[in-house]
C-alpha cells in the first residue's frame, strides 16, 4: 500500500467518524467507541483490506496518548492542582500499584493463568485513561463539587509513569524466567523517570513561555505553532533523557497553558482540534487492529475481568489510598471508587508485550478491549446519574444565596 492510498484511508475514516460524532452524542455513545467502531467495521478483511502492524499501532498510539496528556495539560490550571495534587498523586501512585496487586489475585484464584501473567494484564487495565476522563467529563459538562472532576483529571493525567513502568517491568520478567530486578532498582528507576520528566519539561516549556511573552508575536497564528514545536522539545528531550513522557506532556501543557500571556485562547483551539485529530486518528488504528472473530473466544473471560476490575479492585485501592484524607466525604469516595475510567491507553500498553512478543499475548490485547468497552460504557453512561445520586453534582443543589461549595 502506497503512502498516498493510506492517507486517503485514513482521511476518509476520519470523516466518516466525525459524520457519526454528533448523532452519536444524541444516542450517548462516547466517541471513543465511534472512531473504533469505524475501524472494525471497515478493516481486517471485511473489504478485502488487512492490517495487522503491531508496532506501527503502538507508534501512532503512544504519539496521540502525549498529545492527548498536553492538551489535557494546557487545559488545567494550576489552582486546580493545588487543590488536587495530594488525592490525585496518592491514587495515580499507590493506587495503580494496590489495583494491579489486587485484580492480580481475584484473576489468579479464577483463571487458569500463571501469576506473572496475571499482574502484567493487571498492570496494563491498572491506570485511568486520561483521554476518556477529559472527553467524557468535558461532553458531560458536569460541575462536581470537593474538587472531584480535578481529582479524576490529575490522577488520569499522571498514573501512567507507575502502570508503564509496571508494563515494561514485567514485560522483560515474562519473556526470560532468569530475569530479576530488585525493589531498590525500581523505586530508582521509578524516581528517575518521574524526576527528570518533571524537570526537563518544566525548565523547556518555562523558557518557551518566557521567550513568547517577551517577543509579542504579532502574527497571533505563529504562537500555536511556536507551542507545538516547545511540545515536541520539551516531551520527547524528557524521554530521551530517560524521564517519562507521558508524565512530560501533562507537566509541558500546564506549564504552557498557566504561563503564556497572548494568544492562548488561539491556542487552545488549535490543539482542542489537534486533540480530536488524535483521538479519532488513534481509536480508528486501534480498531483496525482488533479483529473481530479474535474476541469472541475471550469475551466471558474478558468480562469477568472487568467485572473484578470495576467492583473489587478499584474500589479497595481507592478506599486504602483515602485513609489519610479522612476529610473527604464517602460520597466522594464511592465516586471516585466507581469511576475509574479506560480508554486507549490500556489497549497501547496491552501492545508493549504483544510487540515484544510474550506468550498469550494477543489474547491480553483482546481481553483489554472488552475491558475498555464495559469501561466506557457502563462507568461512562453511570457518571451523572451517579453524581447526582450522591449529590455531587452542582446543578442538583437547591438554589440558595447562602450555600457553600465545600
Amino acid at each position: 500500500m502506497t503512502f498516498e492510498i493510506a492517507l486517503l484511508g485514513f482521511a476518509a475514516l476520519i470523516a466518516i467518524g466525525i459524520l457519526l460524532h454528533h448523532p452519536s452524542r444524541t444516542l450517548g455513545i462516547p466517541s471513543l467507541l465511534i472512531f473504533m467502531g469505524v475501524g472494525l467495521a471497515l478493516g481486517n478483511g471485511e473489504y478485502g483490506f488487512v492490517y495487522d502492524d503491531l508496532d506501527l499501532t503502538s507508534e501512532i498510539g503512544a504519539v496521540a496518548l502525549n498529545v492527548i496528556v498536553f492538551v489535557g495539560g494546557l487545559n488545567t490550571s494550576t489552582a486546580n492542582i493545588k487543590v488536587a495534587y495530594k488525592e490525585g498523586g496518592t491514587l495515580s501512585s499507590l493506587g495503580v500499584v494496590v489495583t494491579s496487586v489486587a485484580l492480580a489475585l481475584c484473576m489468579y484464584w479464577l483463571f487458569d493463568f500463571s501469576f506473572l501473567h496475571c499482574l502484567l494484564f493487571a498492570a496494563v487495565v491498572s491506570s485511568t485513561d486520561a483521554a476518556a476522563v477529559f472527553s467524557i467529563l468535558e461532553s458531560k459538562k458536569l460541575k462536581l463539587k470537593q474538587n472531584t472532576a480535578t481529582v479524576l483529571e490529575f490522577e488520569s493525567a499522571t498514573n501512567d509513569p507507575v502502570a508503564l513502568l509496571m508494563v515494561m517491568v514485567l514485560t522483560q520478567l515474562t519473556l526470560s524466567s532468569e530475569a530479576s530486578l530488585a525493589l531498590s532498582e525500581l523505586t530508582m528507576t521509578l524516581v528517575m523517570q518521574i524526576g527528570v520528566a518533571l524537570v526537563v519539561a518544566f525548565v523547556v516549556a518555562k523558557v518557551a513561555s518566557l521567550l513568547l511573552n517577551y517577543i509579542h508575536l504579532q502574527e497571533w497564528g505563529l504562537i500555536p505553532v511556536f507551542i507545538l514545536a516547545v511540545f515536541v522539545l520539551a516531551t520527547y528531550s524528557a524521554e530521551f533523557a530517560g524521564g517519562n513522557i507521558l508524565l512530560a506532556s501533562y507537566v509541558a501543557g500546564v506549564v504552557i497553558g498557566n504561563s503564556v500571556e497572548r494568544g492562548m485562547e488561539v491556542s487552545r483551539h488549535f490543539f482542542n482540534s489537534l486533540s480530536w485529530l488524535a483521538q479519532s486518528l488513534m481509536f480508528i488504528v486501534l480498531g483496525l487492529q482488533i479483529f473481530p472473530l479474535e474476541l469472541l473466544p475471550v469475551f466471558w473471560q474478558a468480562t469477568l475481568a472487568a467485572i473484578l476490575l470495576m467492583f473489587i479492585a478499584r474500589p479497595i485501592a481507592v478506599q486504602l489510598c483515602y485513609l489519610p484524607f479522612r476529610k473527604a466525604s464517602w460520597q466522594k469516595r464511592a465516586f471516585i471508587s466507581a469511576i475509574g475510567l479506560k480508554g486507549a491507553t490500556p489497549i497501547v500498553f496491552a501492545l508493549i508485550p504483544a510487540a515484544a512478543g510474550v506468550e498469550h499475548s494477543l489474547t491480553m490485547v483482546y481481553m483489554v478491549f472488552f475491558v475498555v468497552l464495559f469501561s466506557v460504557v457502563l462507568q461512562g453512561s453511570a457518571l451523572e446519574p451517579l453524581a447526582n445520586k450522591l449529590q455531587l453534582n452542582q446543578e442538583e443543589e437547591p438554589p440558595s444565596s447562602t450555600s457553600t461549595d465545600r
